[in-house]
C-alpha cells in the first residue's frame, strides 16, 4: 500500500466504504456498521476541524507577515476577492442556463405539478405573498377537490408555524453583514462560537498590526506564530495516514443512514430526482474539468490542468468524502504548498478566504434548485426573478459555512429572496448529500484554481 498514492488510497476507501453499507443493509448489519464503523468516520471530521480554525488563523497571519509590505496586501486581497466573485458569478449563470435548458421540474406528470402549483398558491395566499406569474389554478372549478386537500395541510402547516410568528423579529439593516463581521470577543470566535468570516477578520488585522511593530518587538511573536502553523501541518500529515480507513468508516456511515434497511431506497430516490440530480452533476463537472482549466489557460498558461488535478486530487477526494471545505483545508494547504509548488505565504492567505467566501458549487447547486423547485410547481420565473436568484445565490454562498449541508441552509435564503416557499427544500434533501460531496470538490477545486492564479501573480511582481 506504500507504494499506492494517498488518493487512490481514498478513493479506494470511499468505495468500499458505500459496498459495505449496500451489503450490510440487506445482510441486516445496519446496526453493527453505525455503532462500531460510522464513529471513527465522526472521529475522523472531529480531528480534522480540531486543527482547521488555529490552522487558518497562523496561516493568515504568517501569510501576511511575510509579504512585508501593508499594500502587498492590498493588492492581493482585491485580486484573491476578485477572482472568487468572478468564479462565483460564472458558476450561478451556468446553473441557470443548464436548468432553462433542461428544465428538470418539468419532467414529473402534468397532474403532481398542478397539485403542488396549488399548494403554493394556498401558502402564498396564506402569508400574503403576491403569486409570481399572476396565473391562479386554484379558481378553476375542475381543481377544487385538490383545493379543499391542500388546505387541510395547510391548516396543519399554519398550527406549526404560530408560534413562529408570535417570537419578536428583531429589524437588521442593510449594513447588518458589516456588524457581524467584526467579532466582540477574538477569543470566543476562534473557540467557535463566531463566524469564520470573523477568525479571518482577526487574524487579517492582527498581522497588519504586526507589520507595523518594530522589528525587535515582532520577532518573537512572528516566530511563535511560524512554528505553531508548521506544528498543525505536521499533524494534517499524522492525520492523513489514517485518512483511507477514516474515510471508508465515513462513507459507510453516510450511505448506511441514507439506505437504512432498505438498500433499494437509493435506487428509488434517484429515480425520483433524477434529471434535477443530473443538471446539477453536469454544471459542477463542467466547473471542475471545463471552466477551472479555461481560467487557468487562460491566465497560468504554463501549468498544465493534468498535473493540477495530480496535486490536488488527495484534497478533492477528501471534500468528496467530508463534504466539508473546512475540515479539507488542511490538506488542502498540504497539496497546493507541496504538490503544485504554491508558495506557503499566498496560500496561507489565499485558501482560508477561499474556504469561506468561494462556494462555487454551492452556488451553481442554488441557482438550479430554485429554478427546479419553481418548474416542479408550475411557475416560471422571469429573467429579472432569475436575476435575483444569482446575486441572492453569489451573496448567500458568501455566508455559508464551510461545513457539511451549509448549502441547504442558505438556499431558504434564495427561495425567500424571490417569494418562494422555503419548506420547498424537503423536496430535495433525499440526495442533497450526495449532491454535497460532489459540490464541496468543486468548492476546494476552484480554492486551488485560485491560489495558483494569484501566485503566479506574486511571482511576477517579486
Amino acid at each position: 500500500m506504500k507504494n499506492v498514492p494517498l488518493y487512490l488510497q481514498i478513493i479506494a476507501g470511499i468505495v468500499l466504504g458505500a459496498i459495505w453499507a449496500i451489503l450490510s443493509g440487506y445482510l441486516g448489519w445496519q446496526g453493527f456498521t453505525s455503532d462500531w464503523i460510522d464513529p471513527f468516520g465522526k472521529i475522523f471530521i472531529k480531528l480534522l476541524k480540531l486543527i482547521a480554525i488555529p490552522l487558518i488563523l497562523f496561516s493568515i497571519i504568517s501569510g501576511i507577515v511575510s509579504l512585508g509590505n501593508p499594500k502587498d496586501l492590498g493588492r492581493l486581497g482585491v485580486r484573491t476577492l476578485g477572482l472568487y466573485l468572478l468564479t462565483t458569478v460564472v458558476a450561478v449563470s451556468l446553473g441557470l442556463v443548464l436548468v432553462n435548458t433542461f428544465k428538470p421540474g418539468k419532467a414529473l406528470s402534468d397532474e403532481v405539478r398542478l397539485e403542488n402549483r396549488i399548494a403554493y398558491e394556498l401558502w402564498a395566499d396564506n402569508n400574503q405573498i403576491e403569486i409570481k406569474d399572476g396565473l391562479r389554478f386554484s379558481d378553476s372549478p375542475e381543481n377544487k377537490d385538490i383545493v379543499k386537500v391542500k388546505e387541510a395541510l395547510l391548516q396543519i402547516e399554519r398550527e406549526n408555524e404560530i408560534v413562529d410568528k408570535l417570537k419578536p423579529k428583531k429589524k437588521q439593516g442593510p449594513l447588518q453583514a458589516l456588524v457581524d463581521l467584526v467579532p466582540e470577543n477574538a477569543f470566543n470566535a476562534i473557540a467557535g462560537n463566531g463566524s469564520m468570516l470573523q477568525i479571518i477578520f482577526f487574524a487579517i488585522f492582527f498581522g497588519i498590526a504586526l507589520l507595523y511593530i518594530p522589528a525587535d518587538k515582532s520577532r518573537t511573536i512572528i516566530q511563535f506564530v511560524d512554528g505553531a502553523s508548521e506544528v498543525f501541518i505536521k499533524m494534517v500529515d499524522i492525520i492523513m495516514k489514517g485518512a483511507p480507513f477514516f474515510v471508508f468508516a465515513l462513507m459507510a456511515g453516510v450511505v448506511n443512514d441514507i439506505a437504512g434497511d432498505n438498500p433499494a431506497k437509493i435506487v428509488e430516490i434517484f429515480k425520483g430526482l433524477g434529471w434535477y440530480s443530473l443538471t446539477v452533476l453536469i454544471g459542477l463537472l463542467l466547473m471542475a474539468f471545463a471552466i477551472y482549466p479555461g481560467v487557468l489557460k487562460l491566465l497560468v498558461p504554463k501549468r498544465k490542468f493534468f498535473e493540477f488535478l495530480r496535486g490536488i486530487s488527495p484534497a478533492q477526494a477528501l471534500a468528496f468524502s467530508t463534504s466539508s471545505s473546512a475540515a479539507t483545508l488542511p490538506v488542502t494547504f498540504e497539496c497546493v504548498e507541496e504538490n503544485l509548488g504554491v508558495d506557503k505565504k499566498t496560500a496561507g492567505f489565499v485558501l482560508p478566504i477561499g474556504a469561506t467566501v468561494n462556494m462555487d458549487g454551492t452556488s451553481l447547486y442554488q441557482a438550479v434548485a430554485v429554478l427546479f423547485l419553481a418548474q416542479l410547481h408550475m411557475i416560471d420565473l422571469t429573467l429579472g426573478q432569475q436575476i435575483t436568484v444569482v446575486l441572492t445565490a453569489t451573496l448567500a454562498s458568501i455566508g455559508s459555512a464551510a461545513i457539511p449541508s451549509a448549502g441547504i441552509v442558505m438556499l431558504m435564503v434564495v427561495l425567500q429572496s424571490v417569494g418562494l416557499n422555503p419548506a420547498w427544500i424537503a423536496i430535495i434533501l433525499p440526495v442533497d448529500r450526495i449532491l454535497d460531496m460532489v459540490r464541496t470538490t468543486v468548492n476546494v477545486t476552484g480554492d486551488a484554481s485560485v491560489s495558483v492564479i494569484i501566485d503566479q501573480y506574486v511571482s511576477e511582481e517579486s
